[in-house]
């Protein structure tokens, strides 16, 4: 004899005054509860990996500026480039490099940045490395 034989035949009982919960509803009740409600996303910015801006030598910035200024003296044709640049993270220390390609409109001297035809700015701090056939020009001078 078990301690509920006396109850375990009974009918099921269902109020007169309440709807009866979705399955839904009943569900959401055990779902998991995190008390740490962020650190998920906290753990995921941690491990989340950037890249260190590399110093670029001196022969590479004066690579880098003559391709600038190369561009400069040819800006009429609105010449089509790939830069790799550098993009600082705004959440951790380091960053990412990314290649942009599109027609520059304005190499800004005075800014120190090169504006695309579709506004896009890019600092020459940042450039790590300019490419395109515009280039082949300057390899034949």
């Amino acid at each position: 004899m078990s301690n509920y034989d006396d109850i375990i035949n009974l009918p099921h009982h269902v109020s007169s005054t309440r709807k009866p919960m979705t399955l839904y509803n009943r569900a959401s009740q055990f779902a998991p509860f995190s008390a740490l409600t962020g650190y998920d996303d906290e753990i995921k910015e941690t491990a989340r990996l950037t890249d260190r801006k590399i110093e670029l030598d001196e022969d590479s910035k004066k690579i880098i500026n003559n391709k600038i200024n190369f561009i400069a003296v040819n800006i009429k044709a609105k010449p089509f480039v790939n830069v790799l640049y550098f993009i600082q993270d705004n959440k951790k220390s380091g960053g990412k490099y990314i290649i942009y390609s599109g027609n520059i409109k304005i190499i800004d001297i005075e800014n120190k940045c090169i504006i695309f035809t579709d506004k896009t700015k890019l600092f020459f701090e940042n450039i790590y490395d300019i490419t395109g056939d515009i280039f082949w020009k300057m390899e034949k001078i």
